[in-house]
């Protein structure tokens, strides 16, 4: 996994990551110590483990992008970062404690590295948390509760506000946006549109507050995977548009959610093959450039 470089108790192995349950003290004195010094340059991504992520910076160093106003980055969230390992009695280590707080800690200085590196090119960054276990939750076998999402999320954003991007969360299932709405350091919620349009609705008082205080959202309208094929981008922005149109109702206002919309495809591109990743990002474009001309 491309975040684990310097994670304790952990070991990448040819099958994939394991938990060490051995890990040695004085690596764990030097993790932390590395944590309470802020050095974001110590949890760097090296590219033997995200290649793309040094590619995609080699390739603006070459690139004409004065006509670019943001850079976004990416990092896995802490809940999904932990629930997809497990300890040495298989059990996921979201349920561990002490690897959990210190993981989130890691996940924040690594984000920080990622923006500091992206801002040498002089561009608004956007540092996105990709939190796809979130929509679990609520499930009785989901062991987060809601005040412990706001408060991870709320010393997460908040720690990287200072570096100067704006921070939001994707979560390409169902959760419950109110509670990622509540932390006032997230600028940006990013919600899987074309399949949870209708869900995401249901917390229209809460996106109400949200868009007041100057958040946005970025609508993931358009399909990652085989259904972009088939798929028009007049019919995106009708659902893009029926959706708005729901708020409205709800008392939310048109020209603000106007103002503060972004829109992506539904979910990540990685596990695509390359043709079919090329396809999707056209329909973004394509319907982004219909949206401007139909407003």
């Amino acid at each position: 996994m491309q975040f684990s470089e310097k994670m304790p108790y952990l070991k990448l192995k040819k099958e994939g990551l394991s938990f060490d349950s051995e890990y040695p003290e004085q690596e764990l004195e030097v993790f932390y110590e590395k944590v309470i010094a802020n050095d974001a340059e110590y949890f760097k991504i090296s590219d033997n483990f995200a290649l793309g992520l040094h590619e995609l910076y080699r390739r603006l160093e070459s690139t004409d992008i004065k006509g670019i106003e943001f850079i976004k980055c990416q990092v896995t969230g802490p809940f999904t970062f932990a629930a997809a390992i497990n300890d040495d009695n298989g059990r996921a280590l979201l349920h561990n404690r002490l690897f959990f707080q210190a993981a989130a800690k890691a996940l924040a200085l690594k984000a920080a590295w990622q923006i500091k590196l992206f801002k040498r090119f002089g561009k608004k960054i956007i540092l996105f948390f990709d939190e796809p276990y979130l929509g679990c939750f609520g499930s009785a076998y989901t062991p987060v509760n809601r005040e412990e999402v706001i408060n991870v999320y709320s010393e997460l954003a908040g720690s990287l506000k200072a570096e100067g991007a704006l921070i939001g969360v994707h979560c390409c299932g169902n959760t419950d946006w109110s509670m990622l709405a509540e932390v006032d350091s997230i600028d940006m919620l990013n919600f899987d549109a074309f399949d949870y349009q209708e869900r995401f609705i249901l917390y229209a008082e809460s996106l109400k507050s949200f868009l007041k205080r100057k958040g946005m959202i970025c609508w993931g309208i358009v399909p990652a995977g085989e259904k972009a094929k088939e798929i028009s981008p007049a019919s995106l922005a009708g659902r893009l548009k029926s959706g708005m149109d729901a708020l409205v109702k709800k008392g939310l206002d048109r020209d603000l959610l106007r103002e503060r919309l972004f829109i992506s495809p539904a979910c990540g591109l990685g596990t695509l093959e390359v043709s079919l990743a090329e396809k999707v990002l056209k329909l973004l474009n394509d319907t982004a450039t219909y949206l401007q001309k139909n407003p």
